[in-house]
């Protein structure tokens, strides 16, 4: 809800902070924002439009996240999450490409009292973040640009998966606070890469990230995780409509390759989740 996050937004035209009043976000300068019936607010400057994943891209990271088939993902993030808030300074949790929410949701069941802020470009999203836990707060924002966050209120950034915006993460996040990055290794997936024509994963990765990141934050720990997927044809499917590949598969073609996998289809997730430090 967004009133356990209204002391860490800033509004994304001058910076001052926000206050709730009734269903709408104001500064002291008069800048005004409606909350949706759903609980999110649009934070975009005049000329930023919405954008995004897509309704249907969303409904399908859903379904296919409440099966399980990432929950040793999403717990290996909350586990690191937990480590680096339990001795961390006060302040909320801020996800960026929140998604639907769920990995901001476990992170916040592990730490009683800490609020979570999820935000992402996709209204479709921020509807669903919304309603994922009753401490988060969902906005709709562009990370590329000055995020609606005062300086210093993030206890820890999330990014799974994620845009990496680095001098804006470094500038919400507290001196003592931590960044938590978890991003596809080169054989991720690697078996639906070949037979589904998919996407691959930049052998490059992990000097890219670096490189967003910048020199402002400081890398402390780095873990591969690996497992299996065992997946029904629909699972797969879910699988590559949730993801940047869905951008760049032609849907019946998409559908005659996934009529030909075995059943179930097993395939490796191979993660690497770091942790950071501002310097």
């Amino acid at each position: 809800m967004l009133e356990h996050v209204i002391d860490m937004l800033a509004c994304p035209h001058c910076g001052d902070p926000l206050a709730l009043r009734e269903r709408s976000l104001r500064c002291r300068r008069g800048h005004a924002f409606d909350v949706a019936r759903q609980g999110y607010v649009t934070l975009l400057p005049g000329e930023a439009r919405p954008g995004g994943d897509t309704s249907e891209m969303v409904e399908a990271r859903a379904a296919f996240l409440a099966a399980g088939h990432y929950r040793p993902l999403v717990d290996a993030v909350a586990a690191t999450a937990e480590r680096f808030l339990a001795d961390g300074p006060s302040g909320g949790v801020v996800e960026l490409g929140a998604g639907t929410g769920q990995q901001l949701a476990q992170v916040l069941e592990r730490a009683p009292g800490r609020a979570g802020l999820a935000l992402d470009l996709s209204r479709a999203a921020a509807r669903r973040a919304a309603r994922a836990h009753p401490r988060i707060g969902a906005v709709v924002c562009d990370v590329w640009r000055r995020l609606p966050v005062r300086s210093g209120a993030a206890a820890l950034v999330l990014d799974v998966f994620a845009p990496r915006n680095g001098p804006e993460i470094r500038r919400v996040l507290h001196p003592r606070g931590a960044l938590v990055v978890a991003s596809a290794a080169p054989r991720h997936l690697a078996e639906l890469v070949e037979r589904l024509g998919l996407l691959r994963v930049d052998e490059r990765k992990p000097e890219r990230i670096e490189q967003a990141l910048g020199a402002g934050l400081e890398r402390v720990e780095r873990r591969v995780r690996e497992f299996e997927l065992e997946l029904t044809r629909t699972d797969a499917e879910r699988l590559v409509a949730m993801g940047p590949s869905a951008w760049h598969t032609e849907p019946s073609a998409l559908r005659e390759r996934l009529a030909d996998l075995p059943e179930p289809v097993r395939v490796g997730a191979s993660v690497v989740v770091s942790a950071y430090r501002p310097v």
